[in-house]
């Protein structure tokens, strides 16, 4: 894995390889930087690797050009969570890595040390450990785990369970609103409206509250994601 250059700002590109933009609206799209020179691709045998960290830098995602969990994910929070998962416990032995969230062909990582905004340093080794996982070609996960991931529809009704029970008269207060969107397999992502969209303490409060709340009450929900758009929204109670 080596440095590549960030994306061009005015041009996304497309899955088949071809860029597009359109010269009559002006756009601007933020990147994070790429730690990856290959983009993953299923038709080949070599097994590609691709990092990019979000664009808040405290994550790192991973792709890859395999199935690590098809239609499914999992939230490793701890070393001691990956017990009987080599896939995980090949990550947490890298130093630093503080959580694992594998989600079909993807591995999400987030880090010990906070203070640092470069991935550069650990993510050969994450890529190192990941390649090594892939070529062993024994199970990612543990069967104990893929045995307790429940139904969708379970999914979906326990956690609008948690959010009309929960957190939407938590946020109610701020006048804000949590809408449940899409869940896929035991994925779900959530919408923020009212007081809650464009609040400067959004972020945290979904990863440490909304998050918590749903793995307190579904310890089995996999990935956690939020489709807000909070640029745009008013912030009316923070600054």
């Amino acid at each position: 894995i080596i440095p590549q250059k960030t994306e061009s700002l005015s041009e996304e590109p497309k899955e088949n390889g071809e860029n597009f933009s359109n010269p009559s609206e002006k756009r601007i799209v933020v990147q994070p930087p790429i730690i990856a020179n290959e983009i993953p691709n299923s038709k080949t045998d070599e097994i590609l690797i691709k990092a990019q960290p979000t664009v808040t830098m405290d994550q790192c995602k991973f792709m890859v050009n395999r199935d690590l969990l098809p239609g499914l994910s999992w939230y490793f929070a701890d070393f001691e969570s990956a017990a009987g998962s080599p896939l995980a416990e090949s990550l947490f032995s890298v130093e630093g890595v503080e959580t694992v969230l594998v989600h079909e062909s993807t591995v999400t990582l987030t880090r010990a040390d906070k203070s640092s905004a470069d991935w550069r340093p650990i993510a050969r080794e994450i890529g190192a450990a990941l390649r090594e996982k892939l070529q062993s070609g024994k199970a990612y996960i543990s069967e104990e785990i893929l045995r307790s991931i429940p139904r969708e529809e379970e999914v979906r009704n326990k956690i609008q369970e948690v959010i009309d029970s929960e957190v939407n008269p938590g946020v109610a207060g701020h006048g804000g609103r949590i809408t449940l969107t899409k869940v896929v397999g035991n994925a779900v992502t959530i919408q923020m409206g009212g007081g809650c969209q464009g609040c400067s303490a959004a972020d945290m409060t979904l990863k440490q509250g909304i998050h918590n709340a749903f793995r307190k009450a579904l310890p089995a929900v996999g990935a956690i994601y939020d489709e807000t758009d909070h640029k745009s929204g008013l912030n009316p109670y923070y600054s």
